[in-house]
């Protein structure tokens, strides 16, 4: 039988806080943290490379606590890297479990066996998943519907280009959230916003959108930070404050109190 991935010490795959909070949304944020379980030690990896964007959203769990704590809503985000395993990217995705990414190569996920990689999902991605599921049904019911907002950020600079956007606003096939903030961001001195950037749904990023909004009908929104904004705090202050009013003034449009979890209409 294999080693197990994850030891006690460890702790578990997924934390979930303010669990309570009033708000109708659920913030998700997936690529949180850079730890790599014991039993992989660094993968192989560079260390420059488990600091890097690569390994993490840099600034997006800092910024996705204090839009949870503006919002009083729930966040749920991943414990380890997404260099072990990506929980936005369905098991069958490559990237799932990159071997390469960007310029950083990963040795301890090349040629990975079969029986290591269904390990990996069973530890890492199938507790996430499941807990943002019951999440997302504990606070659904025929007089509510939560909200799904997913954070993120990304480098300034990849494969040595620029990206010049401040944030990105990002949709699969639902554009509802998404066309309101764009329409909204102005209001919020956001002038250099831009939907599906830098990525959209042809990359595979809005696998946890589809999944856990998309498919029942629920307003959803990926934002994609550049990290240069929020890798410090008062950064991070700045762009949660700007999110949470940019949101309350898009859901007022679908009539819903972004500070309650009362009634709501669609």
């Amino acid at each position: 039988m294999a080693r197990a991935l994850l030891v006690p010490s460890d702790g578990e795959p997924f934390q979930i806080e303010r669990i309570d909070g009033q708000s109708p949304v659920i913030l998700v944020c997936e690529h949180a943290s850079r730890t790599i379980p014991r039993s992989l030690s660094t993968l192989g990896a560079k260390p420059d490379t488990l600091t890097s964007h690569a390994a993490w959203d840099i600034g997006a769990l800092a910024t996705a606590q204090k839009l949870s704590a503006l919002l009083d809503a729930p966040l749920i985000h991943q414990r380890f890297s997404r260099l072990v395993y990506d929980c936005n990217r369905p098991p069958e995705a490559p990237d799932a479990i990159p071997e390469m990414s960007e310029v950083h190569a990963i040795p301890g996920n090349r040629n990975l066996p079969d029986e290591a990689r269904q390990q990996r999902i069973a530890e890492i991605y199938e507790p996430f998943r499941q807990a943002l599921a019951d999440l997302v049904a504990a606070r659904t019911g025929p007089a509510k519907q939560p909200v799904i907002v997913t954070i993120h950020s990304f480098t300034r600079v990849y494969f040595g280009i620029a990206r010049h956007r401040a944030i990105g606003l990002l949709h699969d096939r639902d554009r509802r959230l998404a066309d309101a903030m764009l329409q909204l961001a102005e209001n919020e001195g956001i002038t250099n916003a831009m939907r599906n950037y830098p990525y959209g749904p042809d990359d595979g990023v809005t696998h946890t959108l589809r999944l856990h909004a998309v498919q029942h009908g629920l307003l959803n929104v990926m934002i994609e930070y550049c990290s240069d904004l929020i890798d410090t705090e008062p950064g991070q202050d700045e762009w949660a404050g700007r999110t949470a009013r940019l949101l309350e003034a898009a859901l007022e449009r679908f009539h819903i109190d972004i500070h309650a979890a009362g009634p709501q209409q669609a």
